[in-house]
């Protein structure tokens, strides 16, 4: 009787720390209904050396990945956004990167490096690897992104590393490309 209780006991534990993480995982939050369809929030950043805010982009899609030089899964995504820039911006679209670097070289270094062709900004009140831009849109993990219609509608969340170019983003990239 006491093997069995300790067996059951640790089978409950199992099973508690295992609801935890998959409710934990980034995957489980993919797509979270309750901001489709929300307005992006407002935000001012400095592109090309104007100041200009995330506002005066409606009209386009904007595909808004909040990211950083020393993550891991960022570097790893930079070319397909480089490549997703390319197939979009020709049909009043981009991707907007914000940035989560304190330093300024490091962030340099990366576009460089990366040859980073998507316009993007890095957020300088960023203190311990969090951006407050990126904080105001409840992201916590990066990369995350958003995808912003023409109207400045939030259409999609997405958490994690993607390939922003694969069939299914561009068939999905198509379809909201069509919408007025």
């Amino acid at each position: 009787m006491g093997i069995s209780r300790r067996l059951l006991a640790w089978g409950a534990l199992a099973f508690g720390i295992g609801v935890i993480v998959v409710f934990a995982m980034p995957s489980y939050r993919q797509g979270e209904a309750s901001i489709a369809g929300t307005t992006a929030r407002d935000f001012a950043l400095e592109l090309a050396g104007k100041p200009i805010r995330l506002s005066d982009l409606r009209g386009k899609v904007v595909v808004l990945d909040f990211w950083a030089s020393w993550c891991p899964p960022c570097v790893d995504e930079a070319p397909s956004l480089n490549r997703l820039q390319k197939y979009i911006e020709s049909r009043n679209a981009l991707v907007l990167g914000v940035a989560a670097d304190e330093d300024p070289y490091a962030f340099s270094k990366f576009l460089v490096d990366q040859g980073v062709t998507f316009p993007t900004y890095r957020d300088p009140a960023t203190k311990e690897h969090s951006s407050p831009i990126a904080l105001s849109y409840g992201t916590s993990l990066i990369p995350e992104t958003y995808i912003i219609d023409r109207h400045g509608k939030i259409a999609r969340k997405v958490i994690g590393r993607q390939e922003w170019d694969s069939p299914d983003m561009r068939a999905y990239f198509d379809s909201l490309l069509a919408e007025n």
